[in-house]
């Protein structure tokens, strides 16, 4: 590997601890800035007080903040979690169980939009100024102004109540046929679907035409090259970063929209656990499902650089 491309990649590896680091320092605030007593929370308002204080005693709650997250940071290096306040349960077993159906929505999600989204945002870039690019455009802006909850909302109303094709909840276990399969997905995989093809295709439509203005395209063009050979040859190649970040920054939104998709549909994914835990005031299993989260976003925006630093040909020689 070359030493530049290595050199860049140790720094976005720091710079990227580094932002974990900040970024768990924040998340551990805010949790402990979030009102109500977590004990208290965890047993019910007819608890004694006796109990309350021998409950924040067993969980360190009693500590100074800076030794919690100290400690709570110490755990995380050994990949502990700590214990749920409200289910008295390593919080590590709580993710287990959830993390998988969050990771199957993400990657079915994904296999869908991203060939969609990029043959839009492709065919609208070339197709410049033309009908298709208008309707490209016109759509994927009315889907990108829309919230994730309409959308959701309208999805329900038409496809569950008036035409009866999909159920309004989703569930997730054992899927034995594609009915099964629909059911599970169907639902939550169009909600998130419509808003990552949207900004997706946008980007890649953008980042698309900035090629295709180039000194390097005009010239192939010239030469006599073919429109399709163009595209493929010369543009795509030299827009693999920007496509990348814009993949990766679609993605992202994944982290986000996903809450909102599993609270509506019931899905029992990592989101929806994390807004059960912060319903019951469970600061260690949010501290730890915010951060996943958070790891996600720093991952994605990570293999986007590395794509785009290994593209770019003044970095390899």
């Amino acid at each position: 590997m070359n030493q530049n491309i290595a050199g860049l990649i140790g720094r976005r590896v720091a710079v990227t601890a580094l932002t974990l680091l900040i970024v768990s320092i924040i998340i551990f605030t805010i949790t402990n800035l979030l009102p109500g007593d977590a004990a208290q929370a965890a047993l019910g308002q007819s608890a004694t007080p006796e109990t309350v204080a021998a409950l924040r005693l067993q969980f360190g709650l009693d500590q100074p903040a800076y030794l919690r997250y100290l400690h709570w940071l110490a755990g995380l290096v050994h990949g502990n979690f700590g214990l749920s306040l409200s289910n008295n349960m390593p919080v590590s077993e709580l993710i287990e169980g959830r993390l998988p159906n969050s990771l199957t929505l993400a990657a079915i999600t994904t296999a869908v939009s991203v060939p969609i989204a990029l043959s839009a945002g492709i065919l609208a870039a070339v197709r410049r100024d033309t009908l298709i690019d208008r309707i490209v455009s016109l759509g994927t802006l009315s889907l990108v102004a829309t919230p994730e909850f309409l959308i959701a909302t309208v999805a329900v109303l038409v496809l569950a109540v008036k035409l009866h094709w999909l159920s309004a909840l989703s569930y997730s276990g054992e899927i034995d046929n594609f009915n099964q399969f629909l059911r599970a997905y169907a639902m939550p995989v169009l909600t998130l679907c419509a808003v990552v093809i949207a900004q997706m295709a946008r980007m890649t439509r953008a980042a698309v035409i900035e090629q295709l203005g180039s000194s390097y395209v005009e010239m192939a063009m010239l030469k006599g090259a073919s429109p399709a050979r163009v595209v493929l040859r010369h543009a795509l190649p030299n827009a693999i970063g920007p496509i990348a970040n814009a993949i990766a920054l679609s993605l992202s939104y994944l982290l986000g929209g996903v809450i909102v998709v599993e609270t509506i549909f019931n899905y029992p994914g990592l989101a929806r656990l994390m807004v059960d835990a912060v319903a019951n005031r469970d600061f260690p299993l949010v501290q730890a499902c915010t951060l996943l989260f958070c790891i996600g976003y720093l991952v994605l925006v990570f293999l986007a650089d590395l794509c785009a630093i290994i593209s770019n040909p003044r970095l390899r020689t």
